[in-house]
């Protein structure tokens, strides 16, 4: 196994076969530079999909391969020094193009741009490379545009696809694309790689990383985010509050509202922020004369534009925040269960929320491992709920119902 602790491939905590394959596939894309054939191309291709759990890293894979195809240190890719190694990894490459979408879905129109894009010559002589982060967010119409593209690659074209699983992906993609599949990074990896990168004590980094379940962007926020680890803490809460039906539907409301003042927090600075910007290139304030404050003609549709696009936004993140929720909550009747089956052991359990271990116990000991399981399965049922657009309250109200039901 290739060491994991320089240059480019350091960010991949736990994915020691991972780096050695892509490290081995940019070195067999210098030998397709170089006009080589055979053995000695046979690990690259032109479009790779990379799969695994939300933290894994599969964006981070992702973007460290487009910049170890771009890297021009002259003894193997990926030194992460270069010039192209950082402009690739910064988003400001000129022949990396990074689509992470914060809406709901990927269209027809935004895939077709990318598509126009990729048939361009690099414009640096090595590789045009095109990163989607949220590829199963791509509607059927932007997948079948996809598909177009894939199938006749330009010669110097390179897709690099992440999604969470082979199966969001449409079949015909998934055959035209090679797969890179990543695993959950186990907590003694993500501590040593946090405590030796940032500093962070070990033991503290380990708690976290433990809390997370191995989410390593979770983890960091944990560890530097107060209201991370605010809204953890009241997402706890809930399975504590379930056996009075006012409680249980005071807690719900907590909850997506939580999840509400996170979302807000994180989109109104950017929202602020897109909207002074579009308002000064649209000519809002400038020039003289009445017409001035009101910008070029066509101004209020385009405003109105970004505004359902933050309202979208919006949407996503109070989402994400509240899925984020569920899945600690989860978690928590994961412990429970655990120390249904084994009382005594709760120390080797490995425990996800540790410092919660009293209350877990406590849960543990007035129910039986079948109630256990079917308020996980009331937890799973309400993160597909509002999967499928079920207004976040109703769907966590029902939740804290099947929860204090059994």
């Amino acid at each position: 196994m290739r060491d994991q602790g320089g240059g480019l491939w350091s960010a991949l905590i736990g994915q020691p076969g991972a780096v050695e394959r892509l490290h081995t596939a940019a070195e067999a894309a210098r030998a397709v530079l170089a006009d080589q054939t055979g053995p000695a191309v046979a690990a690259m291709t032109h479009a790779w999909l990379f799969t695994g759990p939300p933290g894994s890293g599969r964006s981070t894979a992702a973007r460290a391969f487009a910049a170890a195809l771009q890297c021009s240190d002259a003894y193997a890719p990926g030194c992460g020094q270069c010039q192209d190694c950082h402009t690739a990894i910064a988003g400001t490459h000129p022949d990396v193009t990074l689509v992470a979408t914060d809406q709901l879905t990927i269209g027809v129109d935004l895939t077709r741009g990318l598509v126009l894009g990729a048939a361009m010559s690099p414009s640096r002589r090595r590789w045009q490379v095109i990163v989607v982060e949220d590829a199963d967010r791509m509607t059927e119409g932007a997948a079948n545009v996809l598909l177009k593209a894939i199938e006749e690659p330009a010669p110097r074209t390179v897709w690099m696809l992440c999604a969470p699983s082979t199966q969001d992906m449409l079949p015909t993609i998934l055959s035209r694309c090679r797969h890179l599949a990543l695993r959950t990074p186990s907590p003694d990896a993500i501590a040593d790689a946090l405590s030796a990168a940032e500093g962070v004590e070990r033991a503290r980094a380990y708690g976290a990383a433990q809390a997370a379940q191995g989410h390593i962007g979770r983890t960091r926020a944990l560890l530097h985010d107060e209201a991370a680890v605010a809204g953890r803490a009241e997402a706890l809460k809930l399975p504590g509050e379930v056996a009075d039906v006012g409680r249980a539907l005071r807690a719900a409301q907590r909850l997506v509202d939580a999840a509400a003042a996170e979302a807000k927090v994180l989109n109104d600075a950017l929202d602020a922020k897109e909207t002074e910007e579009l308002k000064v290139a649209l000519g809002y304030g400038q020039g003289k004369g009445a017409g001035s404050a009101r910008g070029v003609a066509g101004s209020v549709g385009i405003l109105k534009e970004l505004e359902t696009k933050q309202k979208r936004r919006a949407t996503r993140t109070q989402r994400d925040a509240l899925d984020r929720a569920l899945i600690d909550i989860a978690a928590f009747y994961r412990d429970v269960l655990a120390q249904q089956f084994d009382p005594a052991g709760t120390a080797a359990l490995g425990l996800v929320h540790q410092d919660h271990a009293q209350q877990t116990g406590a849960v543990a000991a007035r129910s039986t491992p079948e109630v256990t399981l079917r308020r996980i399965e009331a937890v799973l049922e309400a993160r597909k709920a509002i999967a499928a657009n079920v207004a976040p309250l109703l769907a966590v109200e029902s939740m804290a119902m099947a929860l204090r039901a059994g």
